[in-house]
């Protein structure tokens, strides 16, 4: 891929696949890729100030505007008057369940939560125990798998919605779109994706201490080509800290968007205008 990057440590790649064949070109080093993002996240406490990263302050904006592209995509793509099973969901990279707990577990009937970090999982697991959750069977948690994204098939036609927060990035461009293709099968008719990822200005941004990439939106827009994803709707997200990278959120479906014809009348296009 002709995109260009740069890592943390301020060296130019010329392109994303001269990146690619250096950190995980052959399958040594594409384990070692993996295995050392990992270890990473084994090392960081499981509290939402460790998985944010030090920015716990982030929680409430980020959970705010999510709920607000939840809400949009609920009322457009899943109606109540049009649904006669219960709404499921995929959390993944799911961390501590910071994501379920505060949102998809007030949404959907049933959330599966996919993490690879084991001390993540369990906190998770923890937190969203029964006694726990004030909607008590409505709205539960259900299986907890500890598998690498990279690893992972969906039960078939299980999810409504398969959300992706702040992990894809850990993955290779290939297995980008191996997952996203093997995750289509995990649908339900009318379902769709919605990732939300950390967005670089131009061209990628390699993390060499966490072992993952930022990518750009036309980055994120060349993948979903390849994956035959359509955007549906996106939103950017908003009350973030300055210093962090933008965000912005993607909803994607694996049929093309109807165009919405907002095409005037004859008689209204025809009607002369005062021109200011």
């Amino acid at each position: 891929m002709d995109i260009a990057g740069v890592d943390s440590n301020g060296r130019e790649f010329n392109t994303a696949g001269e990146m690619w064949k250096e950190h995980a070109g052959d399958p040594n080093k594409k384990s070692q890729w993996y295995n050392d993002g990992v270890t990473y996240w084994e090392g960081v406490d499981a509290s939402v100030d460790g998985v944010l990263g030090g920015f716990a302050n982030v929680n409430e904006p980020d959970i705010s505007c999510s709920e607000d592209f939840l809400k949009i995509l609920l009322s457009e793509r899943f109606s109540s008057d049009n649904r006669h099973q219960p709404l499921v969901a995929l959390d993944c990279g799911s961390g501590i369940g910071r994501v379920t707990k505060n949102l998809l577990i007030r949404y959907f009937n049933e959330v599966d939560l996919l993490e690879p970090v084991s001390h993540f999982l369990e906190a998770a697991r923890e937190t969203l125990a029964l006694g726990y959750q004030t909607n008590s069977d409505l709205h539960r948690a259900v299986n907890f798998y500890c598998v690498p994204l990279q690893d992972f098939t969906p039960d078939a036609g299980r999810y409504d919605i398969i959300w992706v927060q702040w992990c894809i990035g850990h993955l290779t461009d290939d297995d980008f779109v191996s997952f996203f293709n093997r995750a289509k099968a995990g649908l339900k008719p009318g379902g769709m994706f919605v990732l939300k990822e950390n967005i670089a200005r131009s061209g990628f941004v390699l993390d060499n201490e966490d072992r993952s990439i930022t990518r750009s939106d036309s980055y994120f827009k060349t993948l979903f080509s390849r994956c035959g994803l359509h955007v549906y709707k996106l939103k950017d997200q908003k009350g973030f800290p300055e210093e962090l990278f933008a965000v912005k959120m993607y909803a994607l479906t694996t049929e093309v968007p109807k165009k919405v014809n907002r095409t005037r009348s004859k008689a209204q296009a025809n009607r002369p205008r005062i021109i200011k």
